[in-house]
């Protein structure tokens, strides 16, 4: 693909005030429904307790992963539902319809009974609330930013843009402020027991105001100009996906900065944020912290780095993200363990963990359904609990049929016990005994329960008692968040730019939630289920960090450069 020639006028311009009400309007509407979507996230471990009772702590999290993860397959069906809606009938009629079926999925959440009251059907209906809100959102970006970048004039698309960009972190923001205000006022206890359905509920009052912003807006130049034409797509499908020369610009868009999007924002947003939680063990009152800190500061940098693509191009930037990240794995997490949870660390270094089994007796877990494995052997129950207690360990092949063990430095050693033939209720009971017991053992050989000094309050004091013993922390974080809102600012114009304006609305949103929706919204389930299976808090990092180095190489050779194209041609 070679560059385009630069863009030459086709449209009446659009006035400053009206671009400013379709960007208001456009962004004030995707902010509600990132704010939806994030919202189940900041709440995770709080909702695994209502919706899957009864599992093991450590599954019952990667089984509200999964659900979260549920939201992200469907997306690209979304997308393309609502892509051929966009192409064939109008943008502002698809993203009106989306941000409906969000906002009332959403609200169902706040209202859904748990498990302690109707069983399995909690899970089920969860999951399809989950559903509900990914197919909507599958639609949701992609008609917002087309329909931004449509009415901004030539040289200004990736300012214009990045306010649909920054939407993002807004809304992310948003999701993490309600649910610590109401934290704070509730207290723990109270909002652990039905305190989580507030920000679920109250997004009910979002929908009302963001559809009534909608519904002021008309439509976008550019379809209309197809419309006016009579060239609009009445084969929207087979245009994007069986015509060659489309197909491999929807190709390059998916193996190239999407997927480097999938990976690197969701490791920066979401995985970073479960690593600090579930791995390093800091207090969740510390950890919202850090992410409100390190969001607000992405906020700014979404729009200096979609601007600064209207001058230096759009590749030039987003490889600059990409290539940072890549850089930053691997020192990165090292890093944010060391500055988190110095103890874990140095026990890690010190007094290294080994699980002697034998190698029949270890299964491969990855049950993400729970099936009915439950994973009883002895050499499971044993890397389970470490993995649950955030501990890196090797496997040594121990005696055939005899029970494994687990070796903490040089003097120490506990038996595992199996739960093979016993029910799932006895199943359960063992490894909560054998876990309550390497808990102890553990404490003793200089593995902390918990990282040191858990904030108290949101005093003043505390806060800057936070930040001055997890800089390093925060260093590293905000590092990250550079990476990721190089790589995501001037996307949605290099997006919009890519595609003709007939079928854009198809083909660019079904490679962006693949890319997002697949690559990323699975990547935390993966990550965790890789360092499970491996004994080590770091080996999971190669999944995001293969897929990046691929997307930049794909898009290093293969992207063309945007900027200047006449996206009305």
């Amino acid at each position: 693909m070679t560059d385009a020639p630069a863009a030459t006028p086709s449209t009446e311009e659009v006035s400053p005030a009206k671009l400013r009400q379709v960007v208001a309007a456009s962004a004030a509407g995707t902010v509600f429904e990132w704010y939806d979507f994030f919202v189940y996230g900041a709440l995770a471990s709080v909702m695994s307790t209502h919706f899957f009772a009864g599992l093991p702590d450590a599954q019952a999290f990667v089984f509200t992963l999964l659900t979260f993860a549920v939201g992200f397959i469907v997306r690209p069906i979304g997308a393309l539902v609502f892509g051929k809606i966009g192409d064939s009938t109008g943008r502002k009629g698809a993203f009106l319809i989306t941000i409906t079926i969000m906002g009332l999925a959403t609200f169902a959440i706040g209202l859904l009974p748990t498990a302690e009251t109707i069983g399995i059907w909690a899970p089920i209906l969860l999951v399809t609330c989950r559903v509900a809100q990914g197919f909507a959102l599958g639609g949701e970006y992609g008609g917002a930013a087309i329909y931004v970048a449509e009415h901004a004039p030539n040289g200004r698309r990736g300012g214009a843009t990045g306010w649909i960009q920054t939407s993002a972190s807004v809304g992310l923001i948003g999701a993490l402020a309600v649910v610590l205000i109401v934290r704070a006022i509730m207290g723990e206890e109270a909002f652990r027991e039905w305190g989580w359905r507030i920000p679920f509920l109250i997004s009910i009052g979002l929908l009302a105001i963001s559809v009534w912003i909608r519904m002021q807006l008309e439509e976008s130049p550019a379809f209309q100009k197809l419309k006016d034409e009579g060239a609009i797509s009445k084969r929207a499908y087979a245009e994007s996906f069986f015509e060659w020369r489309n197909l491999k610009i929807v190709i390059i868009a998916l193996f190239g900065v999407m997927m480097a999007q999938g990976v690197v924002w969701y490791t920066a947003h979401f995985y970073s944020q479960f690593y600090l939680e579930r791995i390093l063990r800091i207090d969740s009152q510390t950890v919202n912290l850090i992410m409100i800190s390190v969001v607000i500061v992405s906020a700014p940098l979404y729009m200096l780095f979609a601007r600064l693509s209207d001058k230096v191009g759009r590749k030039p930037v987003m490889l600059f993200g990409m290539l940072l990240m890549l850089a930053l794995y691997f020192p990165g997490f090292h890093f944010i363990t060391q500055a988190g949870n110095p103890a874990l660390d140095a026990a890690s270094r010190n007094t290294p963990v080994v699980v002697i089994a034998d190698p029949a007796d270890c299964t491969f877990q990855l049950d993400l359904t729970g099936g009915a494995q439950q994973f009883s052997t002895s050499c499971d129950i044993a890397k389970g609990a470490l993995a649950s207690a955030g501990v890196s360990y090797t496997t040594q092949d121990g005696p055939p049929g005899e029970l494994a063990r687990i070796r903490i430095g040089d003097a120490i050693e506990v038996e595992s016990v199996s739960a093979a033939g016993q029910s799932l209720s006895e199943i359960r009971a063992t490894r909560t005994a054998f876990s309550e017991q390497l808990r102890g053992v553990l404490s003793e050989a200089g593995y902390p329960a918990a990282a040191a000094g858990p904030m108290q309050n949101w005093s003043v004091a505390e806060i800057v008692r936070v930040f001055t013993e997890k800089w390093g922390v925060i260093a590293v974080m905000i590092l990250f968040i550079v990476a990721a809102t190089a790589l995501y600012g001037p996307q949605a114009a290099a997006l919009v730019e890519l595609f003709p304006t007939r079928i854009r609305y198809t083909a660019m949103s079904f490679p962006y939630h693949v890319g997002t929706g697949w690559f990323g919204g699975l990547l935390p389930a993966i990550v965790f289920a890789i360092n499970t299976a491996t004994g080590s808090i770091y080996s999971g990092l190669w999944f995001p960090a293969i897929a990046t180095a691929i997307a930049a190489l794909v898009t290093f050779f293969f992207w063309p450069e945007t900027k200047d194209r006449d996206i009305h041609a």
